[in-house]
């Protein structure tokens, strides 16, 4: 893949987590029970959905951070692209283990994989960007 072609796949890549990321985050903040059902996970009764607005603002501001990053550049998106790895890796794993254990319905797998693709696609572009030292 050449120079233009990975920072295609790039700019491509970070609009679409970052829509994802930020309409979800927004959605489990301002209409937390329409948005798990429109996940087709479980609503949490009471207390729970100011938890999962909570969590939304989290979700929010790393979609946002990738929007951040196309505004920024180059060296903002390969920033963003090796900061959030971390985050979606322990948001996945949480997501598998917690169904596993039949603490969350298996819908949240969706988050799982959703997450572990990112950051397979993540680290494959920045896996290429540092051997070829091309920018993004």
């Amino acid at each position: 893949m050449n120079d233009a072609a990975v920072k295609l796949w790039a700019r491509r890549l970070a609009w679409a987590a970052g829509l994802m990321d930020f309409t979800t985050g927004l959605g489990l903040v301002v209409l937390p029970a329409l948005t798990l059902r429109l996940m087709l996970v479980p609503v949490p009764g009471g207390e729970g959905l100011v938890y999962v607005r909570f969590l939304g603002v989290f979700v929010g501001a790393v979609g946002l951070s990738y929007l951040w990053a196309l505004a920024r550049g180059t060296a903002a998106l390969r920033a963003v692209f090796g900061f959030t790895i971390p985050f979606r890796v322990g948001a996945g794993a949480f997501c598998a283990v917690a169904v596993g254990l039949g603490a969350l319905a298996p819908a949240w797998l969706t988050v799982t994989l959703a997450d572990f693709g990112l950051v397979a696609l993540q680290a494959g572009l920045l896996r290429r960007e540092w051997g070829r030292r091309h920018e993004l």
